[in-house]
């Protein structure tokens, strides 16, 4: 399974699927982050967390846990 954690800087990647349950969940999905969506890559801090995307034409910055539940194509 490949998750967000994964992807490379300067790649873009789709949702395959959400592995989370309840309100993390549901705060993913509130971000705009659904099955399908078009997630690209812009920068990993030095330890790796966090993760900054742009998703649907806006910046978020993502923890790794969150990163982790992902499962992309």
């Amino acid at each position: 399974m490949r998750t967000l954690r994964d992807v490379r800087v300067g790649e873009t990647a789709r949702v395959r699927s959400i592995h989370g349950a309840g309100a993390l969940k549901r705060r993913i999905m509130d971000m705009g982050i659904t099955k399908g969506t078009e997630i690209y890559v812009r920068r990993i801090a030095p330890l790796g967390d966090p993760v900054e995307v742009t998703v649907r034409g806006f910046e978020l910055s993502l923890r790794k846990d969150d990163a982790d539940i992902l499962e992309m194509e």
